[in-house]
């Protein structure tokens, strides 16, 4: 999991993992939900935590429920 920190808040999240079952790479994953590269691997390092509507076509391309895919600590 990558997980992400803002003072005592940690967002994790299984995107690379789903991805690579999937067998996609991170520009599959980017054009079927209308972002960059870029934007994927920062999701998937941690180093950007998505929109509410980014975070559900994620899910909805890897057939998931956001908590599937997100899981948020405090």
């Amino acid at each position: 999991m990558v997980y992400d920190t803002c003072m005592t808040e940690i967002v994790s999240n299984s995107v690379r993992e789903h991805r690579q079952k999937k067998g996609v790479t991170q520009e599959d994953v980017a054009q079927a939900v209308g972002v960059s590269r870029q934007t994927i691997i920062a999701v998937e390092r941690g180093n950007y935590i998505p929109s509410v509507l980014l975070a559900l076509k994620l899910s909805t391309y890897f057939a998931l429920s956001v908590e599937e895919l997100f899981a948020y600590e405090s």
